[in-house]
């Protein structure tokens, strides 16, 4: 079971970036439990949307122990470097299209928690916010959330900032698209677009209509239902947000792996 949720190829890249295991001087304690069975656990738990407490016992660790441990590594950052470094593979092979980057949200329920708030497209029951920056084909390159009431717009400059350097086939490291499809609710940003030079494709308000862009958005459409396969992100169950986001960098990095993978 472990082997079949971390391959080796996934657990040689994820020990790029896992913080060493703390010791303790006195000696003595229990027996630590190995990082590749904590990341299965976590990674079953992302996937099945189960709670801790459902964790089977085949993975080794039980559940508070593997929510320890997932705690303590979104605390280091771990899923975003873990990102980053698939990133890098992905762009050294020549996988990564930078032509046509698309952004996107999709909101979800939360019940508790920080950055939640009154979605207006769900009676105005709480919810949280996902949001995507994907390259051509549809693989993350940033991820963001927020409360289900913030503007999509608002979300723009955190998100095209927070692309991290990927390496290329060839030349330096890239970070920036060279054009950003969007739809019309982007539509007062094409000034802030053009400084860092990226060309955009936006739907007018009262000009033009977004469906019209179908045809090119469809990816990032469809990574919003790659992103489904994690039952974890069907409804917000983390009262901290950064343990949300942690289980949305899960699902990126998995998207992200599996084209790796081919």
């Amino acid at each position: 079971m472990v082997e079949r949720m971390v391959p080796d190829e996934l657990w040689e890249l994820f020990r790029r970036v896992v913080p060493p295991a703390p010791t303790r001087p006195q000696g003595g304690g229990r027996r630590r439990y190995g990082d590749r069975e904590v990341l299965a656990a976590i990674i079953f738990v992302a996937t099945t949307g189960c709670t801790w407490r459902q964790l089977p016992p085949v993975f080794g660790p039980s559940g508070p122990t593997a929510h320890r441990r997932f705690t303590e590594w979104s605390a280091a950052r771990v899923w975003a470097k873990l990102h980053r470094v698939i990133l890098d593979e992905l762009g050294s092979r020549g996988d990564l299209d930078w032509s046509r980057c698309a952004i996107d949200s999709v909101n979800t329920r939360a019940l508790k928690g920080d950055l939640t708030g009154p979605n207006p497209i769900d009676r105005g029951k709480k919810g949280s916010k996902i949001h995507l920056v994907t390259e051509r084909t549809g693989l993350p390159l940033s991820i963001g959330i927020s409360g289900a009431n913030l503007h999509d717009s608002q979300a723009l400059d955190p998100l095209v900032r927070g692309i991290p350097p990927v390496r290329s086939r060839r030349g330096l490291r890239r970070r920036r698209p060279a054009k950003l499809y969007a739809d019309k609710g982007y539509d007062h940003l094409r000034g802030w677009l053009r400084q860092p030079g990226i060309r955009h494709r936006i739907a007018r308000k009262g000009i033009e209509s977004s469906t019209w862009l179908g045809r090119h958005r469809w990816t990032i459409e469809r990574t919003m239902s790659w992103l489904g396969g994690c039952r974890r992100l069907h409804r917000r169950y983390e009262r901290k947000a950064e343990h949300f986001l942690a289980f949305t960098a899960i699902a990126c990095n998995l998207i992200c792996y599996r084209r790796l993978a081919k």
